[in-house]
């Protein structure tokens, strides 16, 4: 079954009001450390930070999965999987899912959603264009 595509709002919403909701953010130390994570305090949650590509050399997290279980992570768990625009996230979301995760979601164009005119991020789409709560790490 192919990953769904959420909007990063729905997704916010999902997560205060599912307890079984979890958000994962698989950007890199870098990316959560310069440019900031999902401020999840209002549910009562903190996003799951476990990178989907290791930073410098970007190859695939082969613990990923593994990682997320030990994040408390179930089969039965809606999992909404976050990026910079929503590619990593979407690879991410298909591991798990064939990994025996059905209840995967891609968080559609992610944290910072894709540049504008000037080559900038953060203004046209994604969770901090869409006003939702963050914070520097």
């Amino acid at each position: 079954m192919p990953v769904e595509d959420i909007t990063p709002s729905d997704s916010y919403e999902a997560l205060r009001t599912d307890p079984d909701a979890l958000l994962v953010d698989v950007r890199t130390d870098a990316e959560w450390n310069f440019v900031g994570i999902p401020d999840l305090s209002a549910t009562g949650k903190q996003p799951v930070l476990i990178p989907w590509q290791v930073y410098p050399s970007m190859g695939v997290n082969g613990a990923f999965v593994e990682q997320l279980r030990r994040a408390g992570a179930t089969p039965l768990s809606k999992l909404y999987f976050l990026c910079r625009s929503g590619a990593r996230s979407l690879a991410a979301a298909q591991a798990v899912q064939a990994a025996g995760f059905p209840n995967a979601y891609n968080v559609a164009d992610g944290f910072e959603g894709p540049v504008n005119a000037d080559g900038h991020r953060g203004s046209t789409a994604g969770w901090k264009a869409d006003g939702l709560p963050w914070r520097q790490r």
